[in-house]
């Protein structure tokens, strides 16, 4: 794409930056896939986007004091962690799609399509390697430093670990080239459903169930009402993924929301 092309500003996207985490940091990444357009990190008052991650909180956070002249926020795949209370705040947000019915729900919104933009990863990010034999284990982030998890993941040489907090390319390359997947991230489970490996949800610590069961709605997916515990995962049984319709129709959901003013050329 030239650059006579691209938009006059670039998408000034927030996504959330504490710490290195993969699952955020593919933001920009598939943003600027769909869009076609430069994206920019921003500050949650200064966004005019948020995508992937459970970010609503955060938007009624900084919207519910915006000006009346301001323009409104899109949302596009977003997710919620709890309940809000007050939701006065969406009449400065354009939704355009959030991540799963419960966030709708919960946001008293009447929508019918849903979806994760990490499930575009495959389409942003192809996978051109050859998929080994390996059992990828993905831990959140915040089980990085916990001696069961890692007891877990060091238990079987057919295991290999993958650490969220590295570069993002290279965890989406690593779980792709995986046979199959455990994650007690929420973005390992998205990562492997888009390049199609079969993967199972293990316990994600202190991290509420709210996002995952989120998640699994969006798509159909009736295998995640409990996640496996660490004693249970190595007698996990992988089945094929029989939820791509699912997965397809999230998809098409996602490309047929995304804000029409935010792409390049707009």
């Amino acid at each position: 794409m030239t650059a006579s092309t691209k938009t006059a500003e670039p998408i000034r996207l927030h996504w959330w930056r504490g710490v290195p985490n993969f699952g955020d940091a593919i933001n920009p990444l598939i943003v600027g896939h769909v869009s076609g357009a430069e994206v920019e990190f921003a500050g949650p008052q200064k966004a005019n986007l948020f995508a992937i991650g459970s970010m609503l909180q955060v938007v009624k956070r900084t919207r519910k004091d915006v000006a009346e002249d301001q323009p409104p926020v899109n949302v596009w795949g977003t997710g919620i962690l709890n309940p809000v209370f007050g939701h006065d705040f969406l009449e400065k947000v354009d939704v355009h799609l959030v991540r799963g019915p419960i966030t709708a729900a919960l946001l008293k919104q009447k929508l019918r399509r849903f979806g994760d933009p990490g499930l575009l990863i495959d389409s942003a990010l192809p996978f051109d390697g050859t998929r080994n034999d390996r059992v990828g284990i993905v831990p959140h982030h915040g089980q990085m430093d916990d001696p069961e998890m890692l007891a877990f993941a060091a238990s079987d040489p057919a295991f290999m670990l993958i650490d969220p907090r590295d570069d993002a390319k290279q965890v989406c390359h690593q779980i792709a080239s995986c046979a199959q997947v455990m994650s007690s991230s929420l973005h390992g489970l998205i990562m492997a459903d888009a390049y199609g490996v079969p993967n199972r949800w293990i316990a994600p610590g202190k991290q509420g169930w709210l996002k995952y069961h989120d998640y699994a709605a969006s798509i159909g997916r009736s295998d995640m009402s409990t996640p496996l515990t660490i004693d249970d995962a190595p007698k996990a049984a992988f089945g094929e993924i029989g939820y791509q319709d699912g997965i397809d129709a999230a998809r098409e959901a996602l490309l047929d929301s995304f804000p029409d003013h935010l792409k390049s050329g707009a």
